[in-house]
């Protein structure tokens, strides 16, 4: 997610996946969305029959990925379009009747959540992926990762600055006092792994935590400023109330591909070592009819087909659009720099400790 309105989440978000982890089970229907959400029914099935596969996305271009796939299979598909937040309290508040056939957002803690409980179908496909989507592929097979960002990126005003960091630290310093912005991980879906991120390179699974807490404490007191979103963090970079921005990589190359430089705002892209890989991830119901799931698999596998990343790559070229490929091949849009040094976080350890984290930022930082 890497446009505004593809990354405002409520502030439901971390319980959602609390509610996830205290277990789920059920089978899957067909239903309209709810609250926000959007719901868009593919052309018809060429066959006419069996039930439609119902897909729940969060990603910029699932509008032309599920039409091309309609196009291509002829198998209908019923689009629950809305932001990660929303998503998750979606999921979780039909643990015991799941709507969905296939979930579609970025960051894969939730998904672990979901597999812990059993809720998700294993599944290879047959697409072999790159050196970063095999890290990411759980070792059970239970979601299959399409694409990846990073969490997070640095987005500079270089009309403002010309001093810029080389790591984290350096953001402690007095040259930065003030002048730094990040989002809400409680709003934000891609900043709790940001933030989990940091913690596992700071002190690993051991002693992450505390020295993460001590850390942003600490960048607090350096001024440290806290926006709801990707859209609100570049907004205050934009208007001058900040000088240095975290946000996600996608989000970050949409700003320096569509916002002209100025003799007063020219943003700039550095990445400190190291990046997160936040991966957008497809899951498939383990309840849903097993038509359903010959379908979800069979989406799968276009998404990592050449025409579905095609698909994906134009669907939102100055937002989502912007990910690193896992599949061999296939070639970030050139908007894009090469990957950066990236680690990759356990999202079975991270992703339950994300109501804690949350809650200490809630209470501590913002």
């Amino acid at each position: 997610m890497s446009v505004p309105s593809r990354l405002a989440l409520c502030t439901a978000s971390a319980a959602a996946l609390i509610a996830v982890l205290s277990g789920c089970s059920g089978s899957a229907t067909a239903a309209s969305a709810s609250g926000g959400a959007s719901t868009t029914p593919a052309a018809s099935a060429s066959t006419g029959t069996g039930p439609a596969l119902v897909v729940y996305s969060a990603q910029g271009y699932d509008d032309p990925v599920t039409k091309a796939f309609t196009a291509a299979t002829g198998i209908a598909v019923k689009l629950v379009d809305d932001s990660t937040g929303p998503l998750l309290t979606k999921v979780a508040a039909e643990k015991n009747n799941p709507q969905w056939g296939l979930l579609w957002v970025d960051g894969d803690t939730a998904f672990a959540a979901l597999d812990k409980q059993g809720q998700l179908l294993p599944y290879t496909p047959a697409t072999t992926l790159n050196a970063a989507g095999t890290a990411l592929t759980p070792s059970d097979h239970s979601y299959v990762p399409v694409s990846t960002t990073v969490m997070a990126a640095l987005v500079y005003n270089s009309a403002k600055t010309s001093t810029v960091p080389t790591s984290y630290q350096d953001l402690l310093s007095s040259a930065y006092a003030g002048q730094v912005g990040m989002n809400d991980p409680a709003q934000s879906g891609p900043t709790y792994p940001f933030i989990a991120g940091l913690m596992n390179q700071l002190g690993g699974q051991t002693n992450g935590v505390a020295a993460g807490e001590d850390y942003l404490t600490k960048l607090k007191g350096n001024g440290l400023h806290v926006f709801p979103t990707n859209g609100d963090t570049l907004h205050a970079l934009e208007t001058g109330q900040i000088t240095y921005a975290l946000i996600q990589s996608s989000a970050a190359a949409g700003e320096i591909a569509k916002v002209p430089a100025t003799a007063t705002f020219a943003p700039k892209v550095a990445y400190l070592p190291k990046a997160t890989l936040l991966p957008g991830v497809i899951g498939i119901d383990k309840g849903a009819p097993a038509a359903v799931q010959d379908e979800a698999k069979k989406f799968v596998d276009f998404v990592l087909s050449p025409a579905g990343q095609a698909a994906m790559q134009a669907g939102d070229p100055h937002g989502d659009s912007l990910y690193w490929p896992v599949v061999p091949g296939v070639n970030a849009l050139p908007d894009l720099p090469a990957m950066p040094e990236y680690q990759k976080i356990d999202p079975y350890f991270w992703g339950p400790l994300e109501n804690q984290v949350n809650t200490f930022f809630d209470t501590t930082i913002k």
